[in-house]
Order: C-alpha cells, then structure tokens, then sequence
C-alpha cells in the first residue's frame, strides 16, 4: 500500500470516528440552547467538567494505540491484544470510581469552575445525570486504541455514527418528549455511551479469543498499561489544567459570554478532531514502524503528514471563518451570544493552520512513545500560557477580556506547544525502536 493510501485508509475512518463525543455534545449544546442561556451556561460547565476526566484518561487510548501497533509491527498480534484487552479493564475500574467520586463532589465542582447561583443547577444536574455514562466512555478509549493499533479505523468509525444517532434520538426524546430539560440531555449522552463502551469492550472480545489470547484481567499487565500511560496522563493533565484555566477565566465573563465561549469551543474542538485524525494515523503509523525498527519509514511519514495537517488547518479555518454567522445562528437564539461567537470564530479560523502542525507533532510523538518528553513539555507550554490567560481578569469584562483570552488560547498556547514539539521532531531522540516488544 501506498503513503498515502496508508495515511488516508487509517485518517479518514479515524475522523468519523472522533466526531462521537464532540457530536453528542454539539447535539447536547444544540438542543440546550433551545431551554435558554443560563441552561447553556451550565450546560458548559457540566460538559466542560466531564471532558476533563475524559481528557485525561485519553491515555487509555494513546497508550493502547502505540503498546498494541508496536506488537503488531513486531509480529506479535497475540501479545498486542492481551495488552488491548488490559487497558479496558483499567478504563473501566477507572470510570467507575471516578464517577462515584464525582457525585457528591458535583456542586463544589460546579462552584470551583466559577459557575453562579443563576448556573450552578443547570451544571450540576448534567454533570450528575452524565456520570453513570462514564465507565462506558472510558472503555471505548481502550477499545479505539486497540482497534487503531490493529490498524482497523473502520469499527470505531461505525460504532461512533451509531452512538451519535442513538444520543440525537434519545436526547430529543428524554429532553422535549418526557420535559427532562437539562438532565434529559445529559442521560442520553450517558445511555448512548454505555451502549458504545459494552458494544467495542466485545468486538475485542471476538478478536483476542480468535487468535487465543487471554480476557482476564492480569494485575501486573494492568499495572503495565498504567505504567506506559502515566506520562500521557500527565502530559493530558497539563493540557486540561490549561483548558480548564481557560473556562474559568470565560466564566468571569458573565453568562453570554461564557454561553458564546461554550459553543465556539465546541466548534474548535470539533475541527481539532478533524486535524487529531491526521495526528491518530500517525500513532499507528509511527509506531507500528518503530516496532518493525524502521526509523527512515518513520521520518518519511511524519514529513509529509506535517505538510497534510497544515494544509487541513488552513482550509478548515477559511471555512470557519465563511461560516461564522450560520454557526452562530444554529447554537443560540440570543442575539449578544451570536455576536460573540462571530468574533472568537474569526481568531480561532485564523490559528488552525498552527494547530494542525502541532496535533500533528503530538500524535507522531505519542506513537513513539515519547511520553516522558511530552509531560515535560506541558509543563513548559502551561508556565507560558497561564499568565497570559489571567491578563483577561484585568481586562474590561465581557468581549474584550474574552477575545484576549481567545488570542491567548489560539496564538500564546498553540505557539508555544508549536515550539517544543518542534524542537524534538527535529531531533533524533524520539526514534527509540528497543522498545518492550
């Protein structure tokens, strides 16, 4: 098969793919905004919170992708899925005790994430209503890992347009058919995720007992795959700290802004997905190469993927940016709010071909396995973010002070990870093959 050939069979699935959260949480935003703005002021809050435990357990699915395709490009399919199997045990202990965390912490969390009297509720409700959802959402991360190390992007894509539709359906349903308002939102999110997580968790099932490997959960391979993933873990935490940091500051804002915040971070967030397909080809990709020890092979790729997400950038940009007032229109009746988000999607349309260089960089390090170097540079790109985000509380509140922090986000952020991960691909350091396979 081909570069390209191979780019584009593991990118194009992967894409559809992604969409499966940010979709029901577009669906969710989409059908809250019709309740009002203070509903969808919490609903940002509640979802931003969820996303956040998500976020950081994306290691579930980094980890899995690179720890199976290293196996795989080794010749050892049958240890590739052990390990595969492994990472959805954890995910789903994972989810389950973190979601009994959460419950009774709900209300604290919605206050520490600066949301109002007026807000507080509609934020709860949905943080609450989603929880149950949560080992499912974590199980399907160790499944798309394991599926995206086989190189098979088509079962994530099929199960995700299936769990989409089945999250419109049931929210529309729980939302306007029973008057759920809010909650109906989220515990359709939950149910659709659950039916997700139990449907992937047995399709790895059918391909482990296939080529004899084993179900049960191993401690010490368990321990393994959090081992490889604490790096990713925290490397995620840091980038959430900065993304949690930037809702905060939104938040102070006042609820217009904050709901007009919501929903132009969606839409970004939903073009990320677009360019993090590029980024998902190349975890497999790199590491399947650095497991067969084919460093050239791995170089080869990572220069003309860079080339591909830099382009995706600027096209989805322009494209952003073209459709900013139907965008607006579509997520809020409120007037301000449309106002609002015209201005925060010109400057995120701006910055995409910045963020496709380095979603594409991230996952090619990721695919190496690059962890420990990835945390550390987090670290770095937090340090430089973080005051320029806190510059906005001394702004004029409202659209200034929120257009300051989105020039912060797209241009201070997204520069200095383009700056550190930049300087390691140039390098020969992330090229390891002795890897433990």
């Amino acid at each position: 098969m081909s570069l390209t050939r191979r780019i584009l069979s593991l990118a194009v699935p992967a894409f559809a793919a992604l969409l499966a959260h940010p979709l029901m949480l577009l669906a969710d935003t989409w059908i809250v905004g019709r309740l009002g703005t203070v509903e969808l002021a919490g609903l940002s809050i509640g979802s931003g919170l969820l996303l956040t435990v998500v976020g950081l357990s994306i290691f579930l699915a980094y980890g899995s992708t690179a720890v199976v395709a290293r196996f795989v490009g080794a010749g050892r399919q049958r240890r590739g899925l052990e390990m595969g199997v492994q990472a959805m045990w954890v995910a789903a202990a994972m989810g389950a005790l973190i979601a009994l965390v959460m419950w009774p912490l709900a209300p604290w969390l919605a206050s520490a994430m600066g949301a109002g009297p007026d807000v507080a509720p509609y934020a709860v409700d949905y943080l609450r209503w989603s929880l149950p959802g949560l080992p499912g959402m974590l199980v399907m991360l160790g499944a798309t890992g394991t599926f995206r190390g086989l190189s098979d992007a088509r079962t994530p894509l099929v199960l995700s347009v299936a769990a989409a539709t089945l999250n419109l359906l049931l929210n529309l349903a729980f939302v306007f058919g029973l008057g759920m308002g809010i909650s109906g939102a989220a515990l359709g999110t939950a149910v659709a995720e659950t039916a997700l997580g139990l449907t992937a968790a047995a399709l790895v099932a059918v391909k482990a007992r296939r080529v004899g490997a084993r179900l049960a959960p191993v401690w010490a391979d368990m321990m393994h795959s959090l081992t490889v993933g604490f790096p990713l873990w925290l490397r995620t935490l840091l980038l959430r700290a900065a993304l949690l940091l930037t809702t905060y500051v939104a938040a102070a804002q006042g609820a217009s802004a904050l709901a007009a915040h919501h929903i132009a971070m969606n839409v970004w967030n939903l073009l990320a997905y677009a360019l993090d397909a590029l980024a998902i080809a190349g975890q497999t990709i790199i590491a399947t190469s650095l497991g067969a020890g084919n460093k050239a092979e791995a170089r080869l790729f990572t220069s003309k993927m860079i080339r591909w997400s830099i382009g995706a950038g600027v096209i989805l940009g322009l494209a952003a940016i073209a459709l900013r007032a139907p965008i607006a229109a579509a997520f809020s009746t409120d007037a301000d709010v449309r106002r609002i988000i015209g201005y925060l999607l010109l400057v995120a349309g701006a910055t995409l071909g910045l963020a496709g260089y380095v979603y594409l960089l991230d996952g090619v390090l990721i695919g190496a396995g690059d962890g420990p170097y990835l945390a550390k540079a987090g670290a770095i790109n937090l340090a430089v973010y973080a005051p320029l985000a806190l510059v906005a509380l001394l702004l004029p509140s409202g659209v200034p002070a929120l257009l300051w922090l989105w020039f912060a986000f797209t241009v201070g952020f997204m520069g200095a990870r383009a700056v550190t991960l930049g300087l390691r691909a140039r390098g020969d350091g992330w090229l390891v093959v002795d890897d433990n396979t």
